[in-house]
């Protein structure tokens, strides 16, 4: 029997389709936040005058084996999870022993 998954963003701000999953770092936290094309660009326009000053640094370590799941991996553990019958929201952080269960099965 065929089966497809499909992972739906929800954008952390109204709840309307996401588009983007974006990731920021301030004061050594990364957070990670999912937003629609109105919302990314909210987002980027408050951040463009400290942007346009600022030093570009080396990506944030916390993105694939830190903390946290990056975009890419988010989308890849949410539908596996949902394949294996493992419980996580839609939307938001995934918790580490998630993260940690999805990473040992390879």
């Amino acid at each position: 029997m065929a089966r497809e998954t499909v992972v739906i963003l929800k954008d952390d701000i109204d709840g309307s389709e996401a588009v983007e999953s974006i990731t920021f770092s301030i004061r050594g936290h990364s957070y990670e936040i999912d937003l629609n094309e109105k919302n990314v660009a909210a987002f980027e326009r408050s951040f463009a005058k400290w942007i346009a000053v600022a030093r570009r640094t080396s990506r944030a370590r916390t993105t694939t084996r830190g903390r946290n799941a990056g975009a890419g991996d988010a989308r890849a553990i949410r539908v596996w999870a949902a394949e294996n019958g493992v419980k996580i929201s839609e939307r938001g952080r995934i918790p580490r022993d998630i993260i940690e269960q999805y990473r040992a099965r390879r």
